[in-house]
């Protein structure tokens, strides 16, 4: 009788910290900005990217940002839209105190961290954090694979840099000494918006989604392709069967006979 021994080697991974942005969705605070700078150094990260900042001053995000994290601030890049902003990354996390039936796959910030390790070995991830008055809007985290709620005891508003530093920590101490599989490249958001346009153009055509509120059904279809996530392949497949929806429908349309209105 043979018996087979499997060997596992177990290593001791972190997060892949150079594949890591945190983004700041509209920032109405400029020492805000340079707070979160702070604790991104704290913490040994260092891409930081704004979405239309409003208000920014240089001298006063530079006055509280301080020593080595000025770095990050004189590095780091603005976009006037989200959808430019994001479109290089594979992996997009949300942060927000508010949830809800549109606001579905939640998580804490040490899971979030945890899933990190396998996900950041070769996928570039953007955390978003929204304006301080009103934090992320549900079109802002259409975009996002997970979203992330930090616990508090009740008053769940935190300060902007409050919030980014501790996501930040948990993202430092994160490490496995168990065996942790590989994730694959991703499909960026470029990638995955274009695939979103050309499906909803492909359901309207045939006719499945509703005209009144195209959006509702999109959005479900984006959280269950989010829950996956899909790669760059899989995303190509996916397109490759809307061009062939779009042949069939326009073949048969082309083949069928006219009305005719004569007798009308």
């Amino acid at each position: 009788m043979s018996s087979y021994t499997f060997s596992v080697t177990v290593m001791s991974l972190r997060i892949k910290m150079e594949n890591i942005a945190i983004v700041l969705v509209r920032p109405q605070i400029p020492e805000n900005i340079g707070s979160v700078a702070r604790a991104m150094c704290n913490m040994g990260l260092s891409h930081l990217v704004l979405v239309s900042p409003e208000n920014y001053d240089q001298n006063r995000a530079h006055r509280t940002a301080t020593g080595h994290s000025v770095k990050i601030l004189e590095r780091m890049e603005v976009f006037e839209k989200l959808g430019d902003a994001l479109g290089k990354y594979e992996y997009i996390a949300g942060t927000t105190a508010r949830t809800g039936a549109m606001r579905p796959a939640i998580t804490c910030p040490d899971r979030f961290a945890s899933n990190l390790i396998s996900i950041s070995r070769k996928n570039r991830t953007a955390i978003l954090f929204g304006p301080e008055d009103c934090g992320l809007s549900n079109e802002h985290l259409k975009h996002c694979h997970t979203i992330v709620t930090i616990p508090t005891g009740g008053f769940s508003s935190l300060n902007l840099a409050q919030a980014v530093m501790i996501i930040c920590y948990e993202i430092f101490k994160a490490q496995k000494d168990i065996p942790v599989p590989p994730v694959p490249r991703l499909a960026n958001s470029f990638e995955l918006e274009g695939m979103y346009k050309h499906l909803e153009e492909v359901l309207a055509k045939i006719g499945f989604l509703n005209p009144q509120n195209p959006e509702h059904w999109l959005l479900n279809i984006r959280r269950f392709f989010s829950r996956l996530p899909l790669r760059a392949k899989e995303v190509r497949i996916i397109r490759g069967i809307c061009r062939q929806i779009d042949w069939y429908t326009d073949k048969s349309n082309a083949s069928a006979p006219l009305k005719d209105d004569s007798n009308i």
